[in-house]
C-alpha cells in the first residue's frame, strides 16, 4: 500500500482537490487502483447544514453522506465510488473522541489531542488501507498550512509516515507563486514560508505543485528546489487551465507528475493511455456546435454552488460534440415575470435548493418552458416548482404550493410525509443517498434510461403529495418513476411536451466525462433538436 498526502499553503482555493483528482486520473490510467480521502478541519460534523455561500455545493454519496464538493472531483475524474469513510471532519473526530470518553473507553486517562485525536485520524486512513483492494490512497487535507484547526491532521500524518515508513509515502504541497506586477517577477518567498511552516510540524514535501499565472523558468525552479529542499524535477508548474478543468491531467502528465510520483513510491507502471481523455477534452475545447442553456437558481453568483450540474452539462454536451453556453439567471429577478430572459435559450434547467427565496421566479420559468415547448430539466426543487406550476395553471388548483413555502396551504401538492413531521433536527428528516426508482413502461423516461429500474442519489425533505396524482395525470402530468412500492414520486414528465422531465433525485452526482448521465444527455439532445 502506498500513500499520497496533499496539503496546501499560502492561500486557500488553490485547487488541491482538483490536483488530487487529476493525479488520481493519471495513476488509474497507469493501471493502479486508487482511492481518495478528504480531511476537512472545520468543526461542523459535515457540510449538510452549511450555506452554499460558505461551502459551495454539498456532494452526496451513495450511502447518504453529505460531503465536500472535492469528493465530486474524485468520483468524476476516476472510477471511485466513495462513502462516508472517505470524508473526515474535525467535528466527526472530536465527536467520536468525546463519545468514547463518555463511555469510559479511555479508562480514566486524560484525553488529549495527542494521542487520542491523532489516533482517531490515523485510524480513518487505515480503514481504507486495511481493505487491501487499493494500491494508492490519496488524502487531501483541507484548509491552509498554519490554520490552527488543521494542526491535528498534520501531526497525525507525521506520525503515520513514521509508522508505515517514508518510502511508502509522498507528500505533495500545493502552493502559490504570485506574480508581482510592479516588479514584473514571480515571488517564491510565500512558498518558502509555507514549506518552513510544514517543516516545523515535521513534514517535508517531496513534490511542489506551484499555482502560477506565468511560466516557471529553470532559475526559479532551481531556487524553489534549493530553499524548499525538493529535487528540481519535483517543482511542478500548475498554470490556470485555458478552457476546462479536464485539461489538468494532461498538463500534469506533461510536467511529469505521475512518473515522478510512481518513481518516489517505487511503483513500476506502464505509461498512461490518455487517448480517450484527450478526445473528450478536444470536444470540450473545440466542439462542432454550441447550445445555450439557462440555469435558473438562487446561488447563481457562486460558481461552486451548482458545480456538479455545470460539469454534468459539459459531459452531456461533449458526448454530442457540442459546447455549452450557460445563461445563469437569478430566480429572484424573474419574480415579476420572465421578461424575455428565456427567449434566446434552447433549454431550461432548474436545480435543487432549500427555502422560498426565488421560488416564484422558478415557477414562472417552468411555466415558460412548458408553454413554449422548451426542453426542461428539473432537479429536486426543480421538480417541485414544475409540479406547483402545473397544478396552478393547468389543473386550476390556484392555491397549490409546497408545505415548505406555505405551511397553511390548503393544497400542498408538495408536502412532508407523516413520519417526517415530528423530526426537529436539520437533516434528520431528509431522504439521503441512493434509492431505487422504478421506471414506468411506455414513458419517455423508459426510452431515455433503457431500463425498468435505476439507482439515483437523493437529498431532499419534501415529497410529491400522491393525493393529487390522478387529478394531475388527467391533464397530462405523468409520474414516470416511483419508489419500488409506488408510494413516492421520483420522476415526472409531461405527455404533450417534447422534453419536460423533472426528478426528485440528483442525477448530477453520477455523471462522468466519458459517461454522461442519461437525463442530461437526453436534455442536450432535445435542446439541440429545439434549436434546429
Amino acid at each position: 500500500m502506498r500513500y499520497i498526502f496533499v496539503t496546501g499553503g499560502v492561500v486557500s482555493s488553490l485547487g488541491k482537490g482538483l490536483a488530487a483528482a487529476a493525479l488520481g486520473t493519471l495513476l488509474e490510467l497507469r493501471g493502479l487502483r486508487v482511492v481518495f480521502q478528504k480531511f476537512d478541519p472545520y468543526l461542523n460534523v459535515d457540510p449538510g447544514t452549511m450555506s452554499p455561500f460558505q461551502h459551495g455545493e454539498v456532494y452526496v454519496l451513495n450511502d447518504g453522506a453529505e460531503t465536500d464538493l472535492d469528493l465530486g472531483h474524485y468520483e468524476r475524474f476516476t472510477n471511485c465510488v466513495l462513502s462516508r469513510h472517505n470524508n473526515l471532519t474535525s467535528g466527526q473526530v472530536y465527536e467520536s473522541v468525546i463519545n468514547r470518553e463518555r463511555r469510559g473507553d479511555y479508562l480514566g486517562k486524560t484525553v488529549q489531542v495527542i494521542p487520542h485525536v491523532t489516533d482517531q485520524i490515523k485510524a480513518r486512513i487505515r480503514e481504507l488501507s486495511d481493505e487491501s483492494k487499493y494500491d494508492v490512497v490519496i488524502t487531501e487535507v483541507g484548509g491552509t498550512t498554519g490554520d490552527i484547526e488543521g494542526l491535528p491532521f498534520l501531526e497525525a500524518i507525521r506520525q503515520f509516515i513514521l509508522e508505515v515508513g517514508p518510502q511508502n509515502v509522498v507528500n505533495i504541497h500545493v502552493t502559490l507563486v504570485p506574480y508581482i506586477k510592479a516588479a514584473r517577477e514571480l515571488k517564491t518567498k510565500p512558498t518558502q514560508q509555507s514549506i518552513a511552516k510544514l517543516r516545523e510540524i515535521g513534514l517535508q514535501p517531496q513534490v511542489l505543485m506551484c499555482r502560477t499565472e506565468h511560466a516557471l523558468d529553470a532559475e526559479l525552479r532551481q531556487k524553489l528546489s534549493m530553499f524548499c529542499n525538493v529535487v528540481p524535477e519535483a517543482v511542478i508548474e500548475v498554470r490556470d487551465v485555458t478552457h476546462t478543468i479536464y485539461e489538468a491531467p494532461l498538463m500534469f502528465h506533461a510536467e511529469g507528475l505521475d512518473a515522478l510520483v510512481c518513481k518516489l513510491l517505487g511503483l513500476q507502471t506502464p505509461e498512461p493511455d490518455l487517448s480517450n481523455w484527450r478526445k473528450f477534452v478536444e470536444r470540450v475545447v473545440s466542439p462542432k456546435k454550441r447550445v445555450k442553456i439557462a440555469v435558473v437558481g438562487k446561488y447563481i453568483d457562486l460558481q461552486d454552488a451548482y458545480k456538479s450540474i455545470y460539469e454534468s452539462l459539459t459531459h452531456a454536451a461533449a458526448s454530442q460534440d457540442c459546447g455549452i453556453d450557460l445563461k445563469l439567471i437569478d430566480a429572484e429577478r424573474l419574480q415579476d415575470g420572465v421578461d424575455g430572459q428565456l427567449k434566446d435559450v434552447a433549454g431550461v434547467l432548474i436545480p435543487g435548493g432549500f427555502g422560498d427565496r426565488g421560488v416564484e421566479g422558478k415557477i414562472k420559468a417552468a411555466r415558460f418552458a412548458r408553454e413554449n415547448k422548451l426542453p426542461y430539466l428539473g432537479l429536486c426543487l426543480g421538480m417541485q416548482v414544475a409540479t406547483i406550476e402545473f397544478a396552478r395553471n393547468v389543473c386550476g388548483i390556484a392555491s397549490a404550493n409546497s408545505a415548505e413555502f406555505d405551511q397553511t396551504s390548503s393544497d400542498p401538492v408538495i408536502c412532508l410525509l407523516d413520519e417526517q413531521r415530528e423530526v426537529t433536527n436539520k437533516g434528520a428528516s431528509m431522504r439521503l443517498g441512493t434509492w431505487p426508482t422504478k421506471i414506468q413502461p411506455g414513458t419517455l423516461a423508459e426510452k431515455i434510461y433503457g431500463s425498468d429500474e435505476v439507482l439515483e442519489r437523493h437529498r431532499h425533505r419534501y415529497e410529491f403529495n400522491m393525493k393529487y396524482r390522478e387529478q394531475m395525470r388527467e391533464k397530462g402530468f405523468e409520474i414516470s418513476g416511483t419508489s419500488p412500492d409506488g408510494s413516492l414520486a421520483e420522476l415526472v414528465e409531461l405527455r404533450d411536451h417534447p422534453y419536460f422531465l423533472a426528478c426528485q433525485y440528483h442525477p448530477e452526482f453520477q455523471s462522468k466525462p466519458n459517461k454522461p448521465h442519461p437525463l442530461f444527455k437526453a436534455f442536450i439532445q432535445a435542446a439541440l433538436a429545439h434549436q434546429g
